[in-house]
């Protein structure tokens, strides 16, 4: 999506939750046979603590809890137990943090953070910090002026702000521990993602690829702020901290600098790659594991050969930054596709052997078992309706895209699926080390495409490329599924009438919760998919469900509302329903949504009753 969106105050709908109703629609497909694992398959687990301290949960972005007094035979007893407006009305996509008794928000911009004192009645603001991100920063925010939130570490909330800076607040008082830029937003960048802070450092990674940045991810001190690594995406070796050390596992991604040769001239330079998604760490290998957003343009026509090393994934140490393995998932990005959604680090029993491996589910509608020792693809096949790759070749791991799929200059293609959204966006999931299955939000859309000159001109946006998304094959434009990670297959699914656009969240009690567009926060079985609990709130949902235990010994369930984000800018961008290419052409599969939700902005936490 290109450009910026503007939203208006609009008043918070009525609230209400429910039991589910008889008649309710049932899951799209069976529940299959699982073997649940008999050890812990997640990579590093930790023992529960009650918190919930960075977004994913653990380093191995598992998003599970351990906490299992709210589960699938009470959870229909929740109950809305606390509401908070954070004043501001824009894509909500950040997770709520829980740390010693207190609760902390994030909000879009201007990028507020809030934290919240369980300990005393009502649970009144403890402290707010204001950052005053620049202004303009909102006109060259790709996607609305989301922000995915904090990570706590070692007594301060690490966060980014959309105007380029990187902050530090101390956790118990609000000060200012630091507060350092690391980009500019003339150029087009921005930082939406969320920090991953490991062995004191904070790792972060640019937003901007339609509009030409280039992109980086880089490791600064988490004392200090001071810059310890910074790896291009594009461009020579060096810049890409690409050395001895780095062993790819496929030819097409060995060579020298391919990270210009595969470019034409100096478009490496413009060439997008950020990364604004997820960051695992696997401590036992000291590798960080992210992965790299499109190239600029969108217009694959011009800008012929692999593009390296957009749309990758990366192995690095988290140490050095050195390049240790990558693996291009999508070369020559002809879809928007990216690389940069989730790698859920597990040891899986694959062939007969346990592997250390990454779980990825790829906006191109296949999901990647990766070998993450070294970036060998051990297993694919397809989550949602994909007509625009083939096959991937497990000898050469290259994608052999459907020449008919091809956007062409000119030319309008249709029913390409998935469209650049994805079979699944950057709305992150979940996995069970209970069940041994991954719970994935994402998308059932398809587009037509037609690809026109860009132009580049610094700060502006950079696409080349016209497209209309609409719903896929069943008309809904979205579903919430259970993935067996180790037999390859789905288990059960959930249609929903929108893109699951909210993150996932999965309990020792055998509980998965997210939320949808449409405003509604849910709780389904597990091992099922048998809808539990839902409640009606103010407005639809974007962000990440956590969990955690409070002051009183008891368990509760936090989620963020607030629509927005690309897929809600018809609502919070007050985008014209009637305009087929408004918000990146997704306002088209998004026009109904207007009629069931809001604008909005505010934490919800739900108890048992």
């Amino acid at each position: 999506m290109t450009g910026s969106v503007t939203v208006i105050v609009v008043a918070l709908a009525a609230l209400a939750c429910s039991a589910p109703e008889r008649g309710v629609r049932q899951p799209a497909r069976a529940a299959g046979v699982v073997t649940p694992p008999t050890t812990d398959t997640r990579a590093n687990p930790l023992p529960e603590t009650g918190d919930w301290t960075q977004p994913a949960k653990d380093y191995a972005n598992t998003r599970y809890s351990g906490l299992a007094s709210i589960n699938a035979s009470n959870v229909s007893r929740l109950a809305l137990v606390s509401t908070f407006s954070t004043s501001v009305l824009r894509g909500h996509e950040a997770a709520p943090l829980v740390v010693n008794n207190t609760l902390y928000v994030v909000t879009p911009f201007p990028d507020i953070l809030y934290a919240i004192d369980l300990t005393k009645p009502g649970w009144p603001v403890k402290w707010t910090y204001k950052p005053n991100p620049a202004s303009a920063a909102q006109g060259v925010a790709c996607c609305d002026v989301v922000n995915r939130g904090a990570t706590y570490y070692d007594g301060a909330l690490y966060y980014n702000t959309l105007d380029d800076h990187v902050v530090a607040v101390d956790a118990n008082t609000g000060a200012e521990r630091w507060n350092v830029k690391v980009g500019d937003i003339n150029t087009g960048e921005t930082l939406t993602m969320a920090p991953l802070v490991a062995k004191g450092k904070v790792i972060v990674g640019n937003s901007g690829g339609e509009l030409g940045v280039r992109g980086w991810i880089q490791a600064l001190d988490a004392k200090t702020g001071r810059t310890i690594w910074k790896a291009y995406a594009t461009g020579p070796d060096k810049d890409v901290l690409i050395g001895p050390r780095f062993k790819p596992f496929y030819a097409s991604d060995r060579g020298t600098d391919l990270g210009v040769n595969t470019w034409k001239g100096d478009q490496w330079k413009t060439g997008g790659g950020g990364a604004w998604g997820w960051v695992s760490f696997d401590p036992s290998l000291n590798l960080i594991y992210y992965g790299t957003a499109n190239p600029g343009p969108w217009n694959s026509n011009q800008r012929p050969g692999d593009n390296k090393w957009t749309s990758t994934i990366f192995a690095r140490d988290i140490d050095t930054g050195e390049a240790v393995w990558a693996y291009q998932v999508s070369p020559h990005d002809l879809h928007d596709y990216d690389a940069v959604n989730e790698n859920v680090l597990l040891n899986l029993p694959i062939d007969g052997t346990t592997r250390k491996v990454l779980v990825h589910p790829d906006r191109d509608g296949y999901m990647y078992v990766i070998d993450r020792t070294n970036g060998q693809v051990l297993s694919t096949a397809t989550f949602a309706p994909v007509n625009a790759v083939d096959s991937i070749n497990m000898k050469t791991g290259r994608p052999a895209n459907n020449p008919q799929k091809h956007p062409d200059l000119n030319v309008t293609v249709r029913d390409i699926c998935p469209a650049p959204p994805g079979g699944k966006d950057w709305q992150p999931s979940a996995y069970s080390p209970r069940t041994g299955l991954l719970y994935v939000p994402h998308n059932n859309l398809c587009y037509d495409a037609e690809a026109v000159p860009a132009s580049y001109i610094e700060g502006t946006p950079y696409v080349g490329m016209n497209e209309k998304i609409y719903a896929g094959a069943g008309g809904n434009g979205g579903v919430f599924s259970a993935w067996d990670p180790v037999h390859a297959r789905e288990v059960w699914s959930l249609p929903e009438r929108f893109p699951v656009w909210s993150g996932a969240l999965v309990t020792a009690g055998d509980v998965v919760f997210y939320g949808t567009m449409d405003g509604w926060f849910k709780a389904v079985d597990a091992r099922n998919g048998k809808l539990l609990w839902k409640a009606k709130t103010a407005s639809g949902i974007v962000g990440q469900p956590t969990t955690f235990v409070g002051p009183d010994h008891k368990q509760y369930v936090a989620i963020l509302i607030g629509v927005g984000g690309w897929a809600g800018a018809i609502v919070a961008g007050d985008l014209d329903p009637k305009d087929s290419t408004a918000g990146g052409g997704l306002a088209n599969a998004m026009k109904d949504l207007p009629k069931y939700t809001t604008k909005g902005g505010a934490l919800y936490v739900f108890g048992l009753k």
